[in-house]
């Protein structure tokens, strides 16, 4: 009784499933189709699936079904129902519902809405060949299928005795007419069915063929929207005739628009992504880095990918995930192509890397945050209010963080080089050195640009000498910031260090 109740419970809730094939890792187009079946599951209270369809032996890659779940726990997708966390509707691997897939085509056999053929790839290729230098397409189908070799032509024992003894597939039958479909982004489709094959639903191997399980599958894990990319819209008919032959009832559907090239002419392809020198990957996947490893969070990878075909009709861009569960919706998904702005992605990261609260900083990059800590007990806030705007990508943060943990060990030799032709370099630090050892930090900026009046000294000269000390380049926190936490002392030593370095290399 419980367990029909909570059956029950579930089957009146809306569900989506994310069913990629672990052929390798997981494409950021991928990844934004879970995002976009994820976001409608949370925003309608129900449910989110992952389905794994390794029915394809000679394409799948070792380590790929784990890379998948990987993936998605760190972009805080993960499924309500999987292969790993279970649920009533499973197996969620297809290649443990084989039993499934047999007993359902047997089904249609019986029906006649399928049949046997025993068409040998030889023989087909000389078909397709012949249509070719007639300028045509062969498609194995009512026109021409009692012509070939298949059952429709014999009796029940020559089919026992054939299959007994021969490899064959089993075909679809398609029948004359036209199949009417519908996308909930481009309305009605309708197809005539002179174009389509009788697609093969089960291979000589056994395994069924992608169209038939996943039909089979979204029937059974009553699934409620299907949510796909545009490149299986063609198939959208082929899957409403399997709906038909078992007299099931369609789900919705709805393509999701292709992710472009930067440019905006074609597909995203990882080369183009090489090309550009950005990832498609949300992590490492061998010698490849992800978005993960280059900095990005994961909240920020999130926000950029749900704005990659979809728009929440006002001029807000930065979204936390809760945000984007509220205010995601079907209307906001466009039609037409997305191109992919590397840029854009990183100043969305940024926006929320700005607004990153120290005990989440504190989780992201602990060991950094330990170090500040440990030598800056009294600052560390407001060091890390500090870089927080300066950073781009989590990453950055070793650079920003490096002049308040380490004491610069080299120095910009082509600035000293320009600047010593015209300057007394040691004198300017000697000036430096003075104020900070007799005014002390408190008025430093006042103090030095005294000195740049009463010295005749270029004040940005003064800034660009009292920088190098400290960072040992132009970039950085503010200097007069860096000084106060750094200390007197530490100031000090750094001033002196750059007075060192020039004298023992006068030779610059």
């Amino acid at each position: 009784m419980k367990l029909w109740y909570s059956i029950s419970l579930q089957v009146m809730r809306q569900r989506f499933r994310f069913a990629p094939s672990p052929t390798g890792p997981l494409h950021i187009g991928g990844a934004r189709t879970a995002l976009f079946n994820f976001l409608i599951a949370k925003q309608t209270n129900g449910v989110f699936i992952l389905r794994i369809e390794d029915t394809d032996k000679g394409r799948l890659v070792e380590k790929s079904e784990g890379y998948i779940e990987a993936a998605l726990d760190w972009l805080k997708l993960s499924p309500d129902e999987g292969p790993r966390t279970g649920g009533e509707f499973g197996p969620y691997r297809q290649s443990d519902r084989l039993d499934i897939y047999r007993k359902k085509i047997k089904e249609l056999i019986r029906a006649k809405k399928a049949y046997y053929a025993f068409d040998t790839k030889t023989a087909l290729n000389e078909l397709r060949e012949k249509e070719e230098r007639r300028g045509s397409k062969f498609k194995y189908g009512y026109l021409n299928r009692l012509e070939l070799d298949n059952s429709l032509k014999l009796n029940e024992k020559e089919i026992v005795n054939r299959i007994k003894k021969e490899p064959y597939v089993i075909r679809l039958k398609i029948e004359k007419g036209v199949t009417e479909t519908k996308d909930i982004l481009r309305g009605n489709i309708s197809i005539n069915n002179e174009v389509l094959d009788d697609k093969i639903l089960l291979k000589a191997d056994g395994y069924p063929t992608y169209h038939f399980a996943n039909v089979v599958d979204d029937h059974l894990m009553k699934i409620s929207t299907v949510i796909r990319g545009e490149e299986w819209l063609p198939s959208l008919a082929i899957h409403k005739l399997i709906y038909d032959a078992f007299n099931w009832k369609t789900p919705d559907f709805l393509h999701l628009p292709l992710i472009l090239k930067p440019e905006g002419k074609g597909k995203l392809s990882k080369r183009d992504a090489d090309k550009g020198g950005f990832p498609v990957f949300p992590l490492r996947w061998g010698e490849n880095l992800g978005y993960k490893e280059l900095g990005f969070l994961n909240v920020g990878l999130v926000n950029y990918l749900a704005l990659l075909g979809w728009n929440p009709g006002i001029e807000k861009e930065v979204y936390s995930l809760k945000e984007l569960i509220e205010k995601f919706s079907f209307a906001g998904i466009q039609k037409g192509g997305a191109k992919f702005d590397y840029t854009k992605a990183k100043w969305i990261n940024q926006k929320h890397l700005s607004v990153m609260t120290y005990g989440a900083f504190d989780l992201t990059y602990p060991n950094k945050a330990i170090q500040l800590k440990k030598h800056y007990p009294k600052h560390y806030n407001e060091i890390y209010n500090e870089i927080r705007n300066r950073i781009t990508l989590l990453n950055d943060l070793d650079n920003e963080l490096r002049p308040f943990l380490e004491n610069p060990n080299t120095y910009d030799n082509k600035f000293l080089k320009k600047q010593e032709k015209n300057h007394n370099l040691l004198e300017v630090l000697s000036e430096i050195e003075t104020s900070i050892r007799t005014g002390g930090l408190n008025k430093l900026k006042e103090n030095l640009y005294e000195i740049s009046k009463s010295k005749k000294i270029k004040f940005s000269l003064i800034m660009q000498l009292l920088r190098l000390s400290f960072v040992g380049n132009m970039s950085g926190p503010d200097l007069f910031f860096m000084a106060k936490v750094l200390t007197k002392t530490i100031s000090l030593k750094r001033v002196l260090a750059l007075s060192y370095y020039i004298k023992k290399n006068n030779s610059l």
